[in-house]
């Protein structure tokens, strides 16, 4: 188990001291009331994200397709190992397929609908769109048994060169793990993603929904049979851009709870008791994001002790609420910290994926609280459903410009956004406008111009500000300014809640 969380805060007012802490943290525009809630169109901002996965989409583009400045790419991925592996999404701004924040992307996309979904209104058919353009390209990448393609593209040789994804030439080398090099981490996130995904196309799709269920179950299979990390198998890949620094025992826990979630089986509720010891559930609760699972799956595996169906599943429940603990203003872990502005932030780049994720965690909770009318306990204090809320929300609004630069860090949305975002696709002319082929070197000149991008990939949210909430609107600072798709995935769901609910 984590270590017991405290405060010096003292009082008979525990809820309302928090809030006080909670209030200094807003910008003055947020607290006379020109930013708050009611100023923000949240279902504005909600179809801008999702239209950003359009503008990552890999392969060849359907008829559909509202991102015009894309066109096809990647065409042949796979070929070198005789499989089709096109499709997918580009992970940032680059034109690699790494597989590990896909699957995730994939897996939030997917709690999003499941959880915010009803919320979503004209939107949800295209945020469905976007878990099955990700998990058509899962089920092709784990068709052969034993196998998992993780990788499509060799980041080295990409990151060398600034080139739109239709005039690509780096190698496309496809990554695999297999029996004897192991991968649990990257293939447990996979069958975590593939279950979620089931769940959303349960009713739509009931056929496409069995696939979803029945590869999870088998990719599960081979990840918890074939331990190891695919950090180790494929080192050379894989690092320094998504190394699994924190192993792979959690996307085991994780893939286990969504695989319960989805198939209801006893085997997997058995497999999550006896395990949790062994793969640490208690370790790094207050981490949560492509890498770390941990805050993750004990709020997933909560709702059921809320809801009075899973008291054998009530120390993850008691690891959510010291998560939720970790988070407050006034109370947090020593890991993370707010900004002048009102920001979560914890070390490390791209800084918004925390905010997303964190704050996405945040708002389930409290929804799961609310329905079964519980509070979360803070070193002698109680925390409400409402103050959790109020506290994503103001991550959301600072996202979308109630912050002290007064810049939405959503491209499209608002008055003020980053120009100059760390994405090749974006920051090159587009093959309408620029038919002939811009070579690996040639595209130097944009990426190090000081002009705006040409082409706005609206909704792209992107890493952010630094601690002290300033912001280089450029491109070499890709920390802060290129975006990712698993900072969209669980902003999603965060926007569909809040657009229904001002």
């Amino acid at each position: 188990m984590a270590r017991k969380l405290t405060s010096s805060f003292q009082g008979n007012v525990p809820e309302l001291r928090v809030l006080f802490l909670l209030l200094l943290l807003l910008p003055l525009r947020s607290i006379s009331g020109g930013g708050d809630g009611g100023g923000h169109d949240y279902h504005r901002a909600l179809h801008l994200s999702i239209l950003f996965f359009e503008g990552q989409r890999s392969g060849r583009l359907p008829p559909d397709q509202r991102v015009r400045w894309r066109h096809d790419s990647a065409l042949h991925d796979g070929s070198t190992a005789g499989v089709d592996l096109t499709g997918g999404y580009y992970d940032a701004g680059d034109n690699v397929k790494f597989g590990f924040p896909m699957a995730f992307t994939t897996t939030m996309l997917s709690w999003s609908i499941i959880d915010f979904g009803r919320n979503m209104g004209p939107e949800l058919n295209n945020a469905v769109k976007a878990v099955k353009w990700a998990t058509d390209y899962l089920l092709k990448a784990t068709a052969r048994a034993g196998v998992v393609f993780v990788q499509v593209g060799d980041a080295f040789s990409d990151h060398n060169c600034w080139e739109r994804p239709e005039d690509m030439d780096t190698l496309r080398t496809a990554y695999k793990i297999d029996t004897s090099h192991p991968g649990s981490d990257v293939a447990g996130e996979t069958a975590a993603a593939l279950a979620a995904a089931s769940i959303v196309f349960r009713s739509r799709d009931p056929q496409y929904s069995r696939l979803l269920l029945n590869r999870a179950i088998r990719v599960f299979e081979f990840a918890d049979r074939h331990r190891g990390a695919y950090s180790s198998s494929l080192y050379r890949a894989v690092c320094p851009f998504y190394c699994d620094v924190n192993g792979y025992q959690d996307e085991l826990l994780w893939g286990a709870a969504w695989l319960h979630k989805a198939s209801r089986r006893r085997v997997y509720r058995e497999y999550i008791m006896r395990n949790e010891v062994v793969l640490h559930a208690g370790d790094t609760i207050n981490e949560f994001g492509w890498d770390n699972k941990h805050a993750g799956i004990n709020v997933l595996l909560s709702k059921e002790v809320l809801m009075g169906k899973a008291d054998y599943f009530e120390s993850f429940k008691q690891n959510a609420d010291e998560f939720i603990c970790s988070l407050l203003p006034g109370i947090s872990h020593p890991q993370v910290q707010y900004s002048p502005g009102g920001l979560i932030f914890k070390a490390g780049g791209s800084n918004m994926q925390h905010v997303t994720s964190l704050s996405f965690l945040l708002l389930a909770y409290s929804n799961y609280l609310s329905h079964a009318n519980k509070v979360v306990p803070c070193g002698g204090r109680s925390t409400s459903p409402a103050l959790l809320r109020q506290l994503a929300k103001r991550q959301v609004n600072y996202i979308l410009g109630d912050n002290p630069l007064r810049m939405s860090y959503m491209v499209g949305y608002g008055a003020r956004y980053p120009q100059r975002i760390h994405h090749r696709a974006s920051s090159l002319p587009s093959v309408q406008a620029h038919p002939a082929r811009i070579s690996c070197k040639a595209g130097s000149l944009y990426y190090l111009s000081p002009n705006p991008n040409p082409n706005l990939l609206v909704g792209a949210v992107v890493g952010g500000p630094n601690v002290t909430d300033a912001f280089p609107d450029s491109r070499p600072y890709f920390q802060e300014s290129e975006p990712t798709t698993y900072i969209n995935a669980p902003l999603v769901g965060l926007l569909a809640y809040f657009s229904a609910h001002r």
